[in-house]
């Protein structure tokens, strides 16, 4: 059986000025700290603010998962599919995360890898 835990949501801002706000917000109202990144800024590990739109209309939605591989496997034998294109490799040439085809609400949906 495949773990999936809710890793984070991934809210894609109009610009970095727009996310650096709104984790502002996030760590006034939750005390979140804001962390910033090249592509996105981070409240806590709970919300990703993307400096600019990725895939989603409204943002993305990360699953965590131990072993990714095999939950590709499994949401693929579910009928599921994923995106080849948004494939990320550790060193070793394991798959560490990719997004699936399907959005739910205009949330991209992206596995990660959260075995520690």
């Amino acid at each position: 059986m495949v773990e999936y835990t809710l890793a984070h949501v991934g809210i894609n801002a109009a610009n970095a000025e727009e996310a650096r706000q709104g984790a502002a917000m996030f760590e006034a109202l939750f005390g979140l700290t804001a962390k910033e990144g090249n592509s996105s800024v981070f409240a806590g590990k709970a919300v990703e603010l993307m400096k600019q739109p990725y895939l989603g209309r409204n943002g993305h939605i990360a699953i965590g998962t131990p072993d990714v591989p095999a939950a590709v496997q499994d949401l693929e034998q579910r009928g599921f599919s994923v995106r080849p294109d948004t494939a990320k490799y550790r060193k070793d040439g394991t798959l560490n995360a990719i997004y699936l085809q399907q959005e739910v609400c205009g949330f991209a949906i992206h596995l990660m890898c959260n075995a520690k």
